[in-house]
């Protein structure tokens, strides 16, 4: 067993194993591996020359710090229970602190999940909210933004103790969702079956029933800074990492 930077021609095993733990389309993930890839941001455990168990991160920052978003954590279904992927993560954090990241920041998909990793040393972090409305009667004036202005506009909307995230993340975003902004409001969302799913609302939540008129849809669901669940989870890697209040972007 070896745990490593995966080489390029590792990818089709990626793939299939993250196809095999998730789901995920082959559309998600050739724009994964497209936009957001990076072997420098991957580690994997291989047994026999078959990748076994795999994850990848995003940079992201919070109060100055840099922290590493991990993403896709995952195990071969015929090799869970092993202790693989305790392997793979502490490995990763070894690594992570060896390059000045300050902390880890996950995004348990489960209860179970999130017991798990409370087991390795994570700790509970930031929480949202979710707002539900139907259309309103008079639309809300918006505009499309490109991946650059949308980051710039977060900066500017984010909580003070909120993770910035940008670059490959946004640039994944940006090929998922339509990006909009308005009068006091942000907001990253698709319409499926007439409904509208905001991956993220920033600012005047008042605008939400306007924005799904402007968009054409029945009703919105969308996720916002709040109180109501559990949601990120983080690990510190040095004395200097900050606790995040709030965690928006997690394509999940």
């Amino acid at each position: 067993m070896t745990i490593d930077v995966p080489g390029n021609n590792r990818i089709p095993q990626l793939r299939q194993l993250w196809k095999e733990a998730f789901g995920d389309s082959d559309a998600y993930l050739d724009s994964f591996f497209a936009l957001a890839f990076s072997r420098d941001r991957c580690r994997c455990i291989l047994e026999n020359g078959q990748v076994k168990a795999a994850l990848y991160w995003f940079d992201c920052f919070c109060q100055g710090q840099k922290l590493a978003y991990l993403y896709a954590v995952a195990t071969a279904e015929n090799s869970r229970g092993t202790g693989l992927c305790r392997q793979l993560m502490a490995a990763a954090h070894t690594h992570l602190k060896t390059e000045g990241y300050a902390g880890a920041i996950l995004v348990p998909a489960s209860d179970n999940l999130r017991q798990m990793y409370t087991k390795t040393g994570y700790l509970p972090g930031t929480r949202i909210s979710e707002l539900g409305c139907a259309a309103a009667q008079t639309a809300v004036p918006l505009e499309r933004l490109d991946k650059a202005e949308y980051e710039r506009r977060r900066r500017e909307l984010l909580p003070e103790d909120g993770v910035l995230q940008e670059g490959s993340i946004t640039a994944l975003l940006a090929d998922q969702c339509s990006l909009w902004g308005g009068q006091g409001f942000l907001l990253a969302a698709w319409i499926e079956d007439g409904v509208l799913h905001g991956e993220e609302l920033l600012g005047s939540f008042d605008a939400a029933p306007g924005i799904a008129k402007a968009l054409g849809a029945d009703k919105g669901i969308f996720r916002i800074p709040g109180e109501k669940q559990e949601y990120a989870m983080y690990l510190p890697l040095s004395p200097r990492c900050p606790k995040p209040g709030y965690f928006g972007i997690s394509l999940g």
